[in-house]
């Protein structure tokens, strides 16, 4: 699971040595959240009456193997701040409140076990440290490491659990399973980068990765990481009107993030590594929860880790924080070439979330049904797809089979029908759903204007609002008042509808991400947008990023008006590495031609720290070239004249309102 550290705008803080998730700031005002309404309570009653029976197992084993948990309630960055609070589920106890659906009140409580836990001899996992889980493999003469994490302090405190508890051993190897930052980005907790450099530990990871964890950020990653906010919550509060976990995992954890490459990726279906004599044999599963990835199978233990293919929850075939169509098709394959693999060895299958499964029977059922899901889903919307249906129909009344809805391990918990349905279709057709009335709508203010009229202003609008909210219709009285907040953001009325159809929506979302969504609408129509999350980057990864992709991001930051029909040329030296670009602008169009230099056009050379600090506006040129940090040959008067032309990117961006 990608998550908001990753998707910061990387025009930002990009000289600093580390990137840091923060923990959310503190506001002024607190918001105010109302109970749950009579038709929210109904809603929920009845998606009570509707769950699967409970028959203990997934409680069972959460717990099984459990050795110890952190002694404090708090794991601690170098500050003194929290890097994540063991305690921040605690309310999750007893019975179901009114302001949350009991099929994710369940999910939590069984996320509850935290701590380190034995899945058999030499096979161990710390969990709920973090949103996501690390594993250890023991070997004669040290450790082999899962997933580390996402920052540095929750890795370092999982591994001196480990170390206290069960054998204080080097760290061998690290593998990635995957590119996303909360299975990366803790491992500078847990292993020197020297040592990697010396061969002392090994980076193990699937092809591609660096590339995938670098284009994954760059281009869209500011717009990713503001609406990362509203999908993971990262502003509720920690209570049953608030953040109920993240569907995946708890929380996420702040603190300090830093990057090592792979030494060594894996590229093939069937490779097979042994490590200190513990055989590793990799199944590639590219396209499927993220575009580099593979599951691993453990002989010696008959344990299969999947890695994110399978979890305990439906996943995201599109993810709602922005990112490209994952395959729902390709991933179906994957668990099916899995069971055919595996599938009649496995006596237990772990992942980097959740907790573990034990006994090949139940093994075998649970990757089944997680890849008859995802197909079915894949299956359905084309099938529809294919009888004209549009994606919001598509996505209105597809219902998994019963047997399905039966299985806990594939809820909406994170995933949900509707929006991977939707997902599907972008997959294969795109944005457009054919009917001509949507090719060339009126962008959201000209039209929440015009609607506004059509309803005979705004009293009648809030007329036909509070209507459908007082009759339970949430949806209708949130795409009402919607309309009313984006033709005046002044309207009172119109916000506090829309906040309160946004409240009674999460409340009443059994997945994670949707109730985040909501309630984090809800709280920015009460609130305003929070301050002091706008200057933090991820420049852990800057080293790893080429600068030809921060320059094809640099040219995404033109401005047609301020650029002109002005014409400019340079060129760009790195002085570590040596890379050199042209520079061309024309037509407001900014071009970059690596190993090439423009004859008589003046030449900018500088470390790329100091080049992406100046292009990306942190750091005046004049500042660095009278430092001495950098130094121009020719007229800089092409550069100064560029810069005012580029527009940074925002992470505090509306979303709510206009």
């Amino acid at each position: 699971m990608p998550i908001l550290s990753r998707a910061f705008a990387p025009g930002l803080l990009m000289l600093a040595a580390g990137s840091a998730t923060a923990a959310p700031p503190a506001t002024s005002t607190a918001p105010v959240s109302r109970d749950a309404t009579p038709a929210t309570r109904a809603v929920l009653a009845e998606a009570a009456r509707n769950l699967p029976p409970e028959d203990g197992q997934d409680f069972e084993f959460a717990q099984r193997g459990f050795i110890a948990t952190w002694p404090d309630s708090v794991i601690r960055q170098a500050n003194g701040q929290p890097s994540f609070n063991l305690a921040g589920n605690d309310f999750v106890e007893g019975a179901v409140p009114s302001t949350v659906n009991p099929a994710l009140w369940r999910q939590n409580k069984v996320m509850r076990a935290e701590g380190l836990f034995r899945l058999a001899p030499g096979l161990y996992q710390v969990r709920n440290f973090d949103n996501s889980s690390v594993s250890f493999i023991e070997t004669p003469r040290g450790w082999i490491v899962i997933d580390p994490l996402t920052v540095e302090e929750v890795a370092r405190a999982a591994f001196d659990l480990l170390k206290k508890h069960v054998a204080d051993k080097p760290i061998l190897a690290v593998i990635y399973t995957h590119s996303h930052t909360d299975h990366f980005a803790g491992a500078t907790g847990i292993i020197d980068p020297r040592d990697v450099a010396a061969g002392r530990i090994q980076i193990i990871a699937p092809k591609g990765f660096v590339e995938e964890v670098v284009s994954e950020w760059m281009m869209a990653g500011t717009a990713m990481g503001r609406r990362a906010f509203y999908q993971f919550g990262y502003f509720l509060p920690r209570d049953p009107k608030g953040h109920i976990g993240m569907g995946l995992g708890p929380a996420i954890a702040a603190g300090k993030q830093g990057f090592i490459p792979p030494t060594l990726e894996i590229e093939r279906t069937g490779q097979s590594l042994t490590i200190d004599g513990i055989e590793l044999v990799f199944q590639m599963t590219p396209g499927a929860e993220a575009p580099t990835e593979f599951n691993i199978w453990i002989p010696s233990l008959k344990a299969l880790c999947l890695a994110e293919t399978a979890t305990s929850t439906l996943h995201n075939v599109q993810t709602l924080r922005g990112a490209k169509v994952r395959d729902a098709k390709a991933w179906a394959d994957y668990l099916t070439e899995a069971l055919r693999m595996w599938g009649g060895e496995a006596e237990i299958s772990f992942a980097s979330h959740h907790w573990p499964r034990f006994g090949n029977g139940v093994i075998r059922g649970y990757l089944s049904n997680q890849r008859d899901t995802y197909k079915f889903i894949h299956d359905q919307a084309v099938r529809r797809m294919n009888q004209g249906q549009t994606p919001t129909e598509i996505a209105e009344d597809l219902k998994l089979p019963a047997a399905l809805r039966k299985d806990w391990s594939v809820r909406e918990f994170y995933g949900t029908v509707s929006h991977n349905a939707k997902a599907v279709y972008d997959r294969y057709m795109g944005w457009y759903d054919g009917v001509p009335a949507n090719l060339n709508p009126h962008p959201p203010v000209e039209k929440a204007r015009r609607m506004v009229k059509a309803m005979g202003g705004a009293k009648g609008l809030h007329k036909q609002a509070q209507a459908a909210f007082a009759s339970g219709d949430y949806r209708w009285s949130a795409e009402l008042a919607n309309y009313g907040v984006f033709a005046d953001p002044q309207d009172r009325t119109a916000r506090t509808i829309l906040a309160d159809s946004y409240e009674q929506l999460g409340y009443q979302a059994e997945s994670a991400i949707w109730r985040n969504i909501y309630l984090t609408g809800a709280r920015e129509l009460r609130q305003g947008r929070p301050d002091g999350f706008g200057r933090l980057g991820p420049s852990y990864l800057m080293a790893a990023t080429p600068l030809d992709k921060f320059l094809d991001l640099l040219a995404t930051t033109v401005v047609p008006e301020r650029a002109g029909d002005q014409r400019l040329a340079f060129n760009l030296v790195d002085s570590i590495s040596g890379d050199r670009f042209a520079i061309t602008l024309g037509n407001a169009v900014l071009v970059s031609e690596e190993n090439q230099a423009l004859p008589g056009a003046p030449t900018l050379t500088a470390p790329k720290p100091v080049l992406l600090g100046i292009l990306f506006g942190q750091v005046p040129l004049d500042a660095m070239l009278a430092a001495g940090q950098a130094r121009v040959e020719g007229d800089p008067a092409a550069i100064r004249k560029l810069l005012p032309m580029l527009e940074q990117p925002r992470l505090d961006f509306a979303i709510v309102e206009p």
